[in-house]
């Protein structure tokens, strides 16, 4: 399983109270090489110990987006809280008979960012669509900017 895996399944964006899509880090936005090392987990057969994504990060209008260029993956991204550089959002993609939920917590620091990515993997029944199975996994996270929106003067 890819870190952060995005579907095509694209749902509505909705930025919390409180919270204004303005007040992301414009350094929050460009393409970021990610690595994630598995922390904890309650399904080791399912989650990978360690990956290296790409994560290209996007706004048009009050949407957000967070896509990947080598899967084609793409998804919105909910935007959950902003505290000058730590930033909090979310994801939630159903497929198949899954449903997966990413929470993402960063802190941003000139061109790079650490943090966690929590997910939550959700099994249904195909019969009758009650829950089945809940697979967890906590990632410690480390992004470093390829491309895009710097936060250091120019």
């Amino acid at each position: 399983m890819l870190l952060f895996q995005c579907s095509s399944f694209a749902e509505e964006f909705t930025l919390q109270a409180g919270v204004s899509i303005n007040d992301i880090p414009k350094a929050f936005f460009g393409s970021w090489r990610v690595n994630a090392k598995l922390e904890d987990t309650n399904s080791y057969a399912t989650f990978k110990p360690q990956s290296t994504d790409l994560w290209n990060l996007s706004r048009i209008g009050d949407k957000v987006t967070l896509s990947n260029p080598f899967s084609g993956a793409n998804a919105e991204i909910s935007v959950k809280t902003i505290e000058g550089n730590l930033i909090v959002f979310s994801k939630k993609a159903p497929y198949d008979n899954k449903v997966l939920i990413d929470t993402v917590t960063i802190r941003l620091n000139d061109n790079s960012f650490t943090g966690i990515n929590d997910l939550q993997l959700e099994s249904y029944s195909l019969v009758d669509k009650h829950l089945m199975k809940v697979e967890h996994a906590k990632y410690k996270i480390s992004g470093e900017k390829i491309s895009g929106e710097s936060i250091l003067k120019q």
